[in-house]
């Protein structure tokens, strides 16, 4: 069988390449070799949530696969097809479910599939997108794009035990191109939740991080709710929405500084149309849309240039990078994978 093979160290050389490389094989049901997994990583190789992402998306699509254990560097894939599955894992660690739901969500919507899944691991973790920038930001961009999914939150986890469970379900879609270029909004959400930590210490941050916004003439609409956990933590998501953008930030709070930290002046100064984290997480969709998406973003982030690089080999979409001003306009021309029933 002839592979199609992918370079891990490239780009960021994490686990981002492994997500988008397996998504994509299932999609268009491609043989895929990645070799050099996180090569380069204090610890290298394959790690729990990668493990949890891949045998799911076995299950879903009825995949042959070697390499899939904790610590390995090369992974084949080989996709059969796309079912719609009912399905109760756990990942056994604090491992990111936001990750995991990176990999799901396009793999079963556009195949025009369903997918229910109950999941344990952890919902906000360093590293990774919180479970509410995934409810609220992805989701928002994702249903511009026809990919339809929902969460249900049931318990929150934080590192290092974890303990998180959500509920998520995504619906068949139709992949549509988008553009995202400018805010015009000042209106801003933000969302704070914590556990097991001193109200006064949560609420003094988040009273600081309002009156910030607030005068640089943000409209800002606050929630903050204290939570049931096995560890104690915090976390933060700000984000606006318009027409013609979607950006958000999020945060852990970090118990020995006690703060949120949290890149509060870019967002702040962020015109254009989305954020780094969400302008890579546009690239798969977009790999297989019906037209050209366009969209601004102020920095070309390695996650962002990893997945450019992985969805136009798997893919054959064309994309284009200008650059702006204030930041860099990307454009992705789809192949609207006509193979995709």
């Amino acid at each position: 069988m002839n592979f199609l093979r992918i370079d891990g160290e490239f780009g960021e050389g994490g686990g981002q390449i492994i997500r988008t490389a397996i998504t994509l094989s299932c999609i268009t049901k491609k043989p895929i070799m990645i070799e050099n997994i996180r090569k380069n990583r204090k610890i290298p190789g394959l790690k729990a949530q990668h493990l949890t992402a891949i045998k799911i998306l076995q299950k879903i699509c009825n995949a042959e696969v070697e390499g899939a254990k904790i610590g390995s560097t090369s992974l084949k894939f080989t996709p059969g097809n796309v079912k719609s599955c009912n399905l109760i894992e756990d990942v056994g660690t604090a491992g990111s479910i936001s990750l995991i739901s990176q990999v799901l969500i396009p793999a079963v919507g556009i195949c025009k599939e369903k997918l229910n899944l109950t999941i344990k691991g952890g919902t906000d973790a360093l590293w990774s997108p919180t479970i509410d920038y995934t409810q609220y930001v992805l989701r928002e961009a994702y249903s511009r794009m026809g990919i339809n999914f929902s969460i249900k939150l049931i318990k929150r986890g934080y590192y290092p035990k974890g303990g998180g469970q959500i509920e998520l379900s995504v619906e068949p879609s139709n992949v549509n191109a988008i553009s995202l270029i400018e805010r015009k909004t000042k209106n801003v959400n933000l969302i704070c939740s914590f556990s097991n930590l001193p109200s006064e210490l949560i609420k003094k941050n988040i009273e600081g991080i309002v009156k910030q916004l607030t005068e640089k003439k943000f409209i800002v609409k606050s929630q903050i709710n204290e939570e049931n956990t096995i560890d104690s933590g915090a976390t933060l998501l700000i984000f606006s929405a318009d027409q013609e953008s979607i950006i958000g930030i999020d945060s852990i709070f970090d118990k020995k500084t006690e703060r949120f930290n949290l890149e509060l002046q870019s967002f702040m100064e962020n015109n254009l149309g989305v954020d780094e984290r969400l302008a890579d997480m546009l690239v798969l969709p977009a790999s297989l849309a019906n037209k050209i998406t366009i969209f601004r973003v102020g920095n070309i982030s390695k996650h962002l240039e990893t997945n450019l690089f992985v969805t136009s080999k798997i893919t054959g979409c064309k994309y284009g990078v200008g650059k702006l001003s204030n930041g860099f306009e990307v454009r992705i021309e789809g192949v609207s994978n006509t193979s995709i029933k």
